[in-house]
C-alpha cells in the first residue's frame, strides 16, 4: 500500500519526511513486520523490534520518540479506527460475502465444523485484521455487532428471513435436545431447544450458500449456559442435581430467556438476577432480583431458595470467586 493511500484513509498527520514511498505489508505484531512492511503500534515498547525486523513505517496514536528519519513516522487519532479503515479498503478487491448476525448465532456457528470458505469472526479488530487481511476471494463471512463493526464491509449482507427446512424436535429437557434435520437424527445434544430457531436460521445460510456443514457438538455454548451445582455452589456434572445457574453475558437475550424458562419450566422456582443499571420497568416480574456488585449475587443465591437462577451479565467463572467458598481456620496444637 502506498504512504500517501495510507494518510488519506486513516486522515493521519504524516510527522517526517521519509525515503520510503510504499509498503510491502502491514501487520501490528512486532515480530511479524518484515522489511518494508508497515507497523501498527497497539504498543510503543514494539515500535524498537519492528524497526529492527526492517519496518518502513510506524503508525501509532501515542507520543512515541521518533529514533529513525528514514522511516514514516505517521500519526492517526485512534488506532483501532485507523486499522478498521485500511483493512475495510484492502477488502474492496476481495470477492467475500459478509453476513451479520447476532451474537448467539454466531456462537452456534462456532460449535458447527465448516469448510476453510467460511469464517465467523469473534474477536476485536486486532484479531479480524488477522483474520481478514489475507483471506481468500470467494470466502463467506459471518460477524455479530457484538464483536465486529459493521463498517468493515461496504455491504454485509442480512441473514435469511425465514427457513423452509424446519428441525423436527424428537425429545427435549430443558437443556438437551434430540432433534432431525436433512434426515440426519441428532441425538441428546447438549443444545436447549431455545437455541433451535437461531440454529434453523444459521442452517438455513448454509443450505442457501452451498456451505457444508457438520454438527459434531455445542459443549462450549457460551449463551444460556448451565451450571449444575450443590447446596454449596459447588459445581456437579451435568443434570446430576436440581439446582442449577443459567449464564447470560449478553442482555439483549435476558428478555428472551425469562419468557422461554416461565414456558418451560413453569413447574420449577424460577429467579432472575440482573444488574440494577440495566433492568425496565418490564422486567420488575415476579422473583427478580437486582444487583450491583458480585457479592449482591452471591447474597441473593444464597439466602433464596430456587431450582433455576437465570444471572444476567455474568459468565460462570463467577463460581471460581473466592466468596463463595467458606474459610476455615485450621487450629494447630502445640506442645
Amino acid at each position: 500500500m502506498r504512504l500517501e493511500n495510507v494518510i488519506a484513509l486513516t486522515h493521519a498527520t504524516l510527522l517526517n519526511s521519509p525515503y520510503v514511498s510504499a509498503f510491502s505489508s502491514i501487520t501490528h505484531e512486532a515480530k511479524s513486520v518484515k522489511r518494508g512492511s508497515l507497523f501498527i503500534a497497539k504498543e510503543s515498547s514494539e515500535i524498537e523490534l519492528a524497526i529492527l525486523n526492517g519496518a518502513y513505517g510506524i503508525l501509532f496514536d501515542t507520543p512515541v520518540q521518533m529514533c529513525d528519519s528514514e522511516i514514516a513516522w505517521i500519526k492517526v487519532d485512534d488506532i483501532q479506527t485507523a486499522l478498521l479503515k485500511i483493512l475495510r479498503f484492502h477488502l474492496l478487491d476481495k470477492n467475500i460475502s459478509a453476513y451479520e448476525c447476532d451474537a448467539i448465532t454466531l456462537d452456534l456457528a462456532h460449535q458447527i465444523s465448516t469448510p476453510q470458505n467460511f469464517k465467523a469472526l469473534r474477536g476485536d479488530i486486532f484479531e479480524t485484521f488477522n483474520e481478514l487481511f489475507d483471506i481468500p476471494s470467494n470466502t463467506l463471512i459471518l460477524f455479530s455487532h457484538a464483536f465486529t463493526c459493521k463498517d468493515i464491509f461496504t455491504h454485509p449482507c442480512e441473514m435469511p428471513k425465514y427457513t423452509e427446512e424446519k428441525i423436527s424436535i424428537i425429545e427435549q429437557t430443558l437443556f438437551e435436545t434430540s432433534f432431525i434435520y436433512d434426515d440426519i437424527y441428532y441425538e441428546r445434544e447438549t443444545l436447549s431447544i431455545f437455541f433451535i430457531p437461531y440454529l434453523e436460521i444459521l442452517l438455513a445460510l448454509f443450505k442457501e450458500q452451498m456451505i457444508d456443514f457438520k454438527i459434531t457438538s455445542f459443549k462450549h455454548l457460551s449463551h444460556f449456559e448451565p451450571v449444575f451445582t450443590n447446596k454449596n455452589f459447588e459445581i456437579k456434572e451435568f443434570g446430576t442435581s436440581d439446582k442449577v445457574l443459567i449464564f447470560e453475558s449478553d442482555f439483549e437475550f435476558i428478555d428472551a430467556q425469562i419468557s422461554f424458562l416461565q414456558s418451560q419450566a413453569n413447574w420449577a422456582k424460577l429467579i432472575y438476577i440482573l444488574p440494577k443499571e440495566k433492568i425496565t420497568d418490564a422486567q420488575r416480574i415476579e422473583n427478580v432480583y437486582t444487583y450491583t456488585t458480585q457479592q449482591d449475587i452471591i447474597s441473593i443465591l444464597k439466602s433464596t431458595h430456587f431450582h433455576f437462577a437465570l444471572i444476567g451479565e455474568q459468565n460462570k467463572t463467577l463460581l471460581e470467586k473466592s466468596f463463595f467458598t467458606k474459610k476455615t481456620q485450621q487450629l494447630t496444637l502445640e506442645f
